[in-house]
Parts: structure tokens; C-alpha cells; sequence
């Protein structure tokens, strides 16, 4: 048989491109043997230019020609191996095996029309290679037999090798896009590496502070792990610890005789760790965040490819190590309140969801605790933010040392605080709630300021105040709500009737809002009589809702109600108005020489904007200054400059001032001198007990003197009989004010009483 021409059947020389052009080969007529020969050397040559192995399968004979370059690419030299089919179904991989045979069938029958396969084949060593072959078939003249099939084999273990590494490297590349957690990113990066170059094991560690913590090392022993875990870095502290501490790549070829491993060599020996190098995994703004190692199982130092995998494996390290930190970080400033480093509102809503989750499940009870500073605004607003910051950190720090280790403290907003108390069968909430009372109670001393901070607790548990998380949590701030109105400073455990108070709350907000603004109010007026003379001087503007679902709303919690939901200053407004309008309508009716007297809340009072809402008032309704009386509390009667500048404003308007319920509050007597007042009017609590206290009576005594030696008139509230007003008149009161002379009644029936008058 003779080969009587090839086509394209040459490549350039050293070239590793595979073949897309088949050759093509026919049997040519005896006389041709010398151009058969030329043919058959050129050909050799061809495929040891292009350095791949020649086969030649002689299909009737069932021979095989193993061309040398074949036979060297499994390890063999040119004298080994037999030229039989057996040899190469010995050599090639089990698993490959029935597949390869398969598509040659197909192109001999013609149901394919070419033949190319990759397969994996032992090297003599004992190791895989992955091999191209392609072949075409040589056909008898003239019946066009197949006689002969000719292929070529390259060897692409490189090329696979890479392609799987590849792979692999889009692989983790997608999970770290998909957000898989570090360690498994880590376990990946470890393997992909160890299966590029078998025997390699590698190792990551994060860089915590001065710490070496294990992040993954898949194929390390245990025990290793757990010896490495929370080393200290340092300059000889193996390779990972000195590479971190310098920043820069560490290579040690023996383990055993290197000094950088001299402390810590006797935990890696032993399990047959005898190399190792590392390279720094640095941020994108160079930070070192810990180190990427391999080791061998012997001294070596890396080659150029290992090198460059060092290099490559620590970047790709660096991506997920930098992500997953960035993600702690976000996660610590969700999940952590920055002032006080408690767990933060969104973290208790986790943690309480998972415990109602637990609980339900295995039918346990727990407790809710909420806790809410008392009044903390005026330390905010007197002593500054700043300060009011330290005072948060250190109830949180009381807290967390009031609690038992398991409590679950967080800080919600503000002042707010809750607590979470399992196990309460052996040890009940109201231990911790008294525990949490008497540690933030103890005196503090900040910015030299000695204060002694209180709070209140609101109580409610689990499933027996509510089986969700939003109803035990309102259970919770409703007796949270509860215990202040209680007076402050306690705890208060729920019950269902403090539901109903709660929502009775909310709906006067939501009513009281939409009466304000729809002038909904009334006003009625009680007098205030001269002791003398028996004559009255001067009505107090009182307001009334009566609202047509929830009735009547005392003006107490009303007016209570407003100062919260910020609808104090409309209602002021209005009451101010109106008020001065009937004066002035009185007025025009002949009754002379009234004062109308308006109360102020003290927030009011001292906003910036008060002073043209009485301008205006008083330019509004006509209303003379000296008939309109302002009452305020004893809280705004201190030296502070903004109460001082505008009482003087005020009187220097002509407007009358007066002190209402005083001895009640925490005035000082030393500040009065600086207020220019008109009249102190003294509480009813003090009028109620003068009959039979003998020290109420001198206390009142004390203050009527007082206040006329200081050029105040003294008004007593509350005046309910005879024996009252006669004593009060005896020892000089100036008017008084009570039911002896009048309840609050409307405008008309002022009219009337003054018109008897």
C-alpha cells in the first residue's frame, strides 16, 4: 500500500495548534514505492515538527505502528511497548475506553465523518494525561476498502488542567457573587490550588488585631487549625505570623530548621508538614487582612508556576476576606447601637422573634422587659447631649451587670432599653426589674455634675400578655406607660385593663389633634373674689372638651396630652384669643377693672415666639396689657436668662404675671427677687389642710407674709367654705379663688353673677 499524497498535512515547526484539516490518503499503484517512501518521511517529519504522536492502525492485520514521539509522550522510550491494539486498550483509561472504540465504529460504517476524541491515557509513572486524537481513513484502489486508519495524538493534559482550573476559578468567582459565606470560599480556593499541584496544602488565616484566626484549610488536620488559632503575629512567628507582621511574602523551605518556625515547628512536624510559604492577603488599599499559605509534605522552595499561584490565591483571598469583613462591619452597624455597643432595635426584633419561635415550639414562657429613663430630656436639655451620651453608656453598662449572662439587653432608641429573660421559672422577672432599679439608681458623677438617674420599667410575658412579637411588645411599653403614670421610678407588670387606658390614650391624641384645629374647645371662666370686698376682680380662662364619642375628657389629661403630641401652642392660641375677646366684650358691657388670667404652659413660655403671640393678641381682640394676667408654675420661676429676659418683656409690656400653685413645685425663694411678678397664687392642697394641719396654716401664713413683703398680691385656689375664707382673710390674703363662690361656668353666666354684683 502506498500513500500517494498528503494535503495540509504540515504544520509550523514547534507549533502546539491542533489540526482542523484532515489528511487525506489514497493507495497508490507498485511503481510509486520511492515517492511512497519521500511521503512517509515528510509525514514523520510533519509530526515530529508539530510534536505530536503518530499512530498507524493497520485494520487488517490489527497491528498498531507506535510511532516513538506516541510512545515517549506515556514515558516509553522507542524500544518499549508492542505494536498491538492490546497495548494501547491497556494504556488508556478504563472509563474512557468503550467510548473511544465507539467512534471509531462510527467512522469506519460512515456514520460520522471524521474522528476526533480526547481520553485519558497512563503515563508510565503512573499518572493521567489527557490526549486529542484525531485520525482519518485510508481507502484501498479501486473498491475503496478501508484498510488503514492514521491518526495523530497531542498531548492536552496542560490544556485541561487549565481549563479546570478555570472552572473552577469561575466557580468560586460566582460564589463569591452570589454572597456564599467566607469559609466555603475559602474551602473552594484551597482545593482549586491543591488539585493544580497534587501533594500542596493550603491554608488561610484572618487578621484580627495582633491574632491569627484559621479561615479555611480543607485538607490541614484538625488539630493544626485549632494550634494556629489566635496566635499572636510577630517577626519568627512561622510563615503565616511573620508574613502578616511584615507584610511581605515569606518562603521557608525546612520547616524543621528554619528559626521562623522555632516555636511553633513542633505542631506542624508531626503532621508531615515540612515547607511552607505565604504570601500577605492585602486590601485593595493595601491593609494587610491575613495570609494565604501552602505547604508540602517536603523542603522545597516554589517554582515559577507555584510562585505565581501564591500570588493569584492570595488576591483571589483578599476579594472574599475584604468582602466578608466589610459585611461584618455593615452587620455591627445594623445590629450594634454605636453609642452603647448593646444589640440595636433591628437585632432585638430578630432576637425576639427567634425566642417567641423557640418558646412556642417548646411550650416555655419568658419575660419582656422595657425600660425607659426618667426624666432624661431635662438632662438632654440642662446639662447637653454630650452628657446625656455618657449617662446612656453607663446604664448600659449597669444593665448588662444587672443582668444574668443569658438576658438578652438591647438598646431600642433614646432612652429606651429592653430586656429579654428566659428561664423565668427559676428566676423571675421581677428579680431583674428590682436588680435593674436599684444599679441604675446609684448616684453618677459626670462632668462633674453629681446626678443620680431613675427609671421606669414596663413588664409583660410570654405567651400570657401576648403570643406575637407586636402584641407582648405594646403589652410591654403599655405598663412601661403605666409605671410612669404610677408616679416614676418602679416597674408595673401588665394587665389587660391598662390595654384599654392605652387606648383611650391613643384615641384623645388622634380626637384632641382634629379638635384643636377645628376649634372644638370651650372655655369657661371662674372668679376670683377681692377678700375685702367680696367683689370680683378677675375671671381664670379655664378649657373644656367634651368630645361626642369619648365624652368628657378631664382637662388635666387633655391639656397633659397636648403638651406631648406638640399641640400645646394651637391651644394657646386659641384659649389666648378667646379669652381677651370676652374680656373685652365684658368690658363694652360696663364691667370695669376685670383681669382675665390665662394659664402658660412652661414650654411655651419660654419659646422665642411668645412675645408676638401676646402682641398680637392684645392688637387682635383691644384687649388692655394690664387687664390680661399670664399664669405660670413655679418651674419657669428660676434665674435662668431666658425666663428672667422675658418675664421683663412681659411686664414691661404692662402684661400682669402670675406664680399659679405655688409651694408646690421646686422654685427658690432666692429667685423671686429677680422675677418682677404680680401675684403668687397658692396651691389648693395647702388651702384643703389649713383647718386642721396646724402646719399647712403656717405654712400659707409664711407665704402670704413673704409674698406681701416682696409687693405681690396672694390669691388662695381652691376655697370651698366659710371657715376657709375667714381665716384666710384674717391673715391678710389678698383674693381667692374656689367653689365657696363659684364653679367654673360659661361667659353668660359671668355676666349674670356680674350683673348681681
Amino acid at each position: 500500500m502506498d500513500i500517494l499524497s498528503t494535503q495540509n498535512n504540515t504544520l509550523p515547526e514547534g507549533s502546539q495548534q491542533l489540526r482542523t484539516v484532515p489528511l487525506v490518503l489514497k493507495v497508490a499503484p507498485k511503481n510509486t514505492a520511492s515517492e511512497l517512501y519521500k511521503s512517509e518521511e515528510r509525514f514523520s517529519l510533519a509530526m515530529r515538527g508539530a510534536n505530536d504522536g503518530l499512530w498507524d492502525w493497520d485494520l487488517e492485520k490489527d497491528d498498531v505502528y507506535y510511532s516513538p514521539r506516541w510512545k515517549s509522550m506515556l514515558g516509553y522510550s522507542e524500544d518499549e511497548l508492542e505494536h498491538k491494539l492490546t497495548t494501547w486498550e491497556t494504556l488508556v483509561h478504563p472509563d474512557d475506553k468503550d467510548r473511544v472504540l465507539e467512534k471509531i465504529q462510527d467512522y469506519l460504517s460512515g456514520r460520522a465523518n471524521s474522528f476526533e476524541v480526547e481520553m485519558r491515557m497512563k503515563h508510565k509513572n503512573g499518572h493521567q494525561i489527557f490526549v486529542l486524537s484525531r485520525a482519518l481513513l485510508v481507502l484501498r484502489e479501486p473498491d475503496k476498502k478501508p484498510t488503514r486508519l492514521v491518526g495523530t495524538h497531542i498531548d492536552i493534559t496542560e490544556r485541561k488542567k487549565a481549563d479546570v482550573f478555570n472552572d473552577k476559578n469561575a466557580h468560586v468567582l460566582e460564589m463569591i457573587a452570589m454572597g456564599r459565606t467566607a469559609p466555603e470560599v475559602y474551602r473552594e480556593i484551597a482545593l482549586m490550588y491543591e488539585d493544580r499541584h497534587p501533594g500542596l496544602r493550603c491554608s488561610m488565616l484572618e487578621l484580627h488585631g495582633n491574632k491569627l484566626l484559621h479561615g479555611g484549610a480543607p485538607s490541614l488536620p484538625k488539630e493544626y487549625c485549632e494550634a494556629v488559632h489566635g496566635l499572636e503575629n510577630g517577626p519568627s512567628v512561622g510563615s503565616c505570623g511573620t508574613s502578616t507582621y511584615t507584610g511581605k511574602r515569606v518562603i521557608v523551605e525546612n520547616i524543621d530548621t528554619d528559626p521562623k518556625w522555632e516555636k511553633i515547628k513542633h505542631v506542624a512536624l508531626p503532621h508531615g508538614m515540612r515547607c511552607c510559604w505565604s504570601e500577605p492577603i492585602k486590601s485593595s488599599s493595601g491593609k494587610v487582612l491575613g495570609a494565604f499559605g501552602m505547604y508540602y509534605n517536603h523542603p522545597a522552595v516554589p517554582n515559577k508556576e507555584e510562585s505565581k499561584d501564591l500570588t493569584s490565591a492570595a488576591r483571589l483571598a483578599s476579594i472574599v476576606m475584604e468582602r466578608d469583613q466589610a459585611q461584618k462591619r455593615i452587620h455591627s452597624l445594623a445590629y450594634t447601637d454605636g453609642l452603647t455597643e448593646l444589640p440595636s432595635r433591628a437585632y432585638f426584633y430578630q432576637k425576639l422573634e427567634k425566642t417567641i419561635r423557640i418558646s412556642d415550639r417548646y411550650h416555655r414562657r419568658f419575660g419582656l422587659l422595657y425600660l425607659d429613663l426618667d426624666n432624661f430630656k431635662s438632662i438632654n436639655d440642662s446639662l447637653g447631649h454630650s452628657t446625656g451620651d455618657l449617662l446612656l453608656k453607663a446604664i448600659a453598662t449597669r444593665l448588662k451587670d444587672a443582668c444574668r449572662e443569658d438576658d438578652f439587653v438591647a438598646r431600642l432608641s433614646g432612652d429606651e432599653f429592653c430586656i429579654i429573660v428566659e428561664g423565668i421559672d427559676n428566676y423571675s422577672t421581677l428579680n431583674v426589674a428590682q436588680r435593674c432599679l436599684e444599679a441604675i439608681a446609684q448616684p453618677i458623677e459626670l462632668l462633674s455634675r453629681k446626678i443620680t438617674p431613675a427609671c421606669s420599667i414596663g413588664i409583660a410575658h410570654y405567651p400570657d400578655d401576648g403570643e406575637d412579637l407586636s402584641s407582648l411588645v405594646k403589652a410591654a411599653d403599655t405598663s412601661l406607660y403605666a409605671a410612669k403614670e404610677n408616679g416614676r421610678n418602679q416597674y408595673t407588670f401588665y394587665k389587660p385593663e391598662l390595654t384599654l387606658k392605652t387606648e383611650y390614650r391613643f384615641q384623645v391624641e388622634q380626637y384632641l389633634r382634629e379638635a384643636i384645629e377645628k376649634k372644638q374647645l370651650t372655655l369657661v371662666y371662674q372668679p376670683q373674689i377681692n377678700v375685702i370686698t367680696g367683689k370680683i376682680i378677675g375671671v381664670e380662662a379655664l378649657s373644656r372638651w367634651h368630645h361626642p364619642v369619648l365624652g368628657h375628657v378631664s382637662p388635666i389629661y387633655f391639656i397633659d396630652t397636648a403638651e406631648r403630641i406638640g399641640m400645646i401652642k394651637p391651644l394657646t392660641e386659641w384659649v389666648l384669643m378667646t379669652a381677651c375677646r370676652q374680656a373685652v366684650t365684658w368690658k363694652k358691657h360696663g364691667f370695669h377693672n376685670l383681669h382675665m388670667a390665662v394659664n402658660i404652659s412652661p414650654s411655651h413660655f419660654i419659646d422665642k415666639a411668645i412675645m408676638p403671640l401676646i402682641i398680637h393678641t392684645i392688637d387682635e381682640t383691644g384687649i388692655a396689657p394690664a387687664e390680661l394676667e399670664l399664669e405660670v408654675t413655679e418651674s419657669v420661676a428660676q434665674t435662668d436668662s431666658r425666663n428672667l429676659s422675658i418675664f421683663k418683656d412681659l411686664k414691661d409690656l404692662g402684661v400682669k404675671l402670675a406664680i399659679d400653685d405655688f409651694g408646690t413645685g421646686y422654685s427658690s425663694f432666692s429667685s423671686l427677687k429677680h422675677l418682677n411678678v404680680d401675684c403668687l397664687k397658692i396651691d389648693k392642697y395647702f388651702v384643703d389642710d389649713m383647718i386642721a394641719d396646724k402646719k399647712a396654716l403656717t405654712l400659707i401664713s409664711s407665704m402670704i407674709e413673704m409674698g406681701r413683703n416682696l409687693g405681690y398680691k396672694i390669691t388662695a385656689e381652691g376655697v370651698e367654705t366659710s371657715e376657709q375664707f375667714n381665716v384666710l382673710k384674717k391673715i391678710g390674703c389678698d383674693n381667692a379663688q374656689g367653689y365657696l363662690f363659684s364653679k367654673p361656668v360659661n361667659a353668660n353666666e359671668i355676666s349674670t353673677l356680674l350683673e348681681k354684683q
